[in-house]
């Protein structure tokens, strides 16, 4: 395991397994995504209280899992980048920033459609809702924080520090909802503690989604990687073979 991991330390080796994963994890997430939406969406029963409308769950759940579980994710590659200076932890950081925001933005959109026929109102400056914009915000700084810096090195430092100053945030978006009252409705169990809330035909196609979001994000955290990887490794010897390769075979 340790040797598996010291691996993954290896920009080359990163790159790679990325390739040998890609078509996997594309067939897997195609799949998932078909059969959440189109279950979640054409066959799911109404809610009792909400219809249909509660239909945008199958998107707006998994959307807020992926915000908060990529910026926990920011915050371990930002430690490693702190305690260890490992470089493909930045490059795994960086990559997955925009994947965040695409997720943050996705969920406030899907929650404010939400909130439309639940609520009355499409927003509400509730501690839930602002907490999740100021997550947008977080991951806006770290983006343009990054693009301040001439220097690759100090660009790194500074966003682990201001992502492990923001990961505060997280549980904060979290635990809102039961620290203060808000508009929000609590954390849902997905039926998994009262299947009479929701039954299966309603939180098994929420799962599928779910990890179809999971799969759009290690595809997306992929190829941003692989990107990333092969413009700070222009120029050592394999991304040189690797290029004339490619470019013999076109």
């Amino acid at each position: 395991m340790w040797q598996w991991l010291y691996k993954l330390g290896s920009p080359r080796w990163f790159y790679e397994l990325g390739e040998r994963s890609l078509p996997w994890l594309w067939g897997a997430t195609v799949f998932l995504l078909a059969v959440g939406v189109v279950w979640g969406l054409a066959f799911a029963p109404p809610d009792y209280q909400m219809g249909d409308n509660y239909r945008i769950i199958y998107m707006h759940v998994p959307s807020a899992g992926l915000m908060k579980g990529c910026f926990y994710m920011m915050a371990i590659c930002s430690a490693a980048v702190l305690i260890w200076k490992i470089k493909m932890a930045d490059i795994v950081a960086k990559a997955i920033a925009p994947i965040g925001v695409m997720a943050t933005l996705l969920m406030l959109a899907s929650g404010s459609l939400w909130g439309i026929p639940t609520w009355g109102t499409w927003w509400i400056w509730d501690a839930r809702l602002t907490s999740s914009l100021l997550q947008f915000f977080i991951y806006m700084g770290i983006i343009v924080l990054r693009s301040a810096f001439d220097s690759q090195d100090s660009a790194a430092r500074a966003c682990a520090v201001l992502t492990l100053v923001g990961v505060v945030n997280i549980p904060i978006i979290e635990y809102s909802v039961e620290w203060w009252n808000t508009l929000h409705q609590g954390a849902s169990s997905l039926g998994m503690r009262d299947a009479s809330a929701n039954p299966p035909e309603i939180w098994i196609p929420a799962f599928f989604t779910g990890f179809g979001f999971i799969g759009l994000f290690f595809i997306g955290l992929i190829l941003r990687s692989q990107n990333e990887i092969l413009l700070r490794e222009r120029r050592t010897q394999w991304v040189r073979d690797l290029v004339a390769k490619e470019t013999a075979g076109a």
